[in-house]
């Protein structure tokens, strides 16, 4: 069995006095692609934003590689993440600052920059759009930049939550067809956000289902589907 990442333990997160998200435990493993997924207000966005060190529980705790999460450490760790998110969220300025500018955060050598970028560019194929503004962008190629900007870090785990939610469904289709080969070519550690079950047999080996901030049930996604089918039923 493969090595465990990522973990959380006992953790809870309390807004106004409300509990919105309790997970006794869900551990992450190496090459694991792994799917959150429920109706809004499940839990999902806070649990990713947990596991990817971008927000505090207010009780429990998160383990990466073993070593418990702390004030003292989380920068370390959260360097070897990356996430994408529904709005890219890119800078004003070219495509190719946007894709390079973790990498520079990081003082990476300019040649090993230019390399990871262009690499990157091309995979998703924009590598034509690199000298353009992402202000004349369409919605498919800045989240195909908001992708090349997180996978040139080379992270140990990605995040991605509903990032092609907000996309026309052939768009939406193709940039599944292709974030589901870079996952499985680079054996990737990947958490990933939906409320549209057909994107969960494309992309993910393993499924977990919150509703009210609790897990409801997990395991593949042909035994959390045939599930919510026979329910349905």
């Amino acid at each position: 069995m493969r090595e465990i990442l990522l973990a959380v333990k006992n953790t809870k997160m309390v807004k106004s006095k409300r509990v919105i998200l309790d997970v006794p435990l869900l551990e992450l493993r190496h090459g694991e692609v792994l799917s959150l997924m429920g109706h809004n207000g499940a839990g999902k966005s806070t649990l990713l934003k947990i596991l990817a060190l971008l927000q505090v529980p207010t009780q429990g705790n998160v383990y990466f590689k073993g070593e418990e999460v702390s004030n003292s450490n989380v920068l370390k760790f959260r360097r070897q993440m990356a996430a994408v998110l529904q709005e890219p969220l890119l800078l004003d300025t070219t495509v190719y600052k946007n894709a390079a500018v973790g990498l520079q955060l990081r003082k990476v050598d300019r040649k090993e920059v230019n390399k990871r970028v262009m690499h990157w560019l091309e995979r998703l194929g924009v590598e034509h759009l690199a000298k353009y503004s992402v202000r004349n962008l369409s919605g498919g190629e800045a989240q195909r930049v908001s992708l090349a900007r997180a996978l040139v870090l080379e992270p140990q785990v990605i995040f991605l939550d509903e990032p092609f939610s907000a996309l026309d469904t052939p768009t939406r289709e193709s940039l599944l067809a292709e974030l589901r080969d870079i996952l499985y070519e680079q054996s990737m550690t990947a958490v990933f956000v939906t409320h549209d079950y057909r994107e969960i047999p494309q992309l993910a080996n393993r499924v977990v289902e919150l509703s009210q901030g609790k897990i409801l049930h997990q395991g593949t996604p042909e035994k959390v589907l045939k599930y919510k089918l026979n329910k349905v039923v």
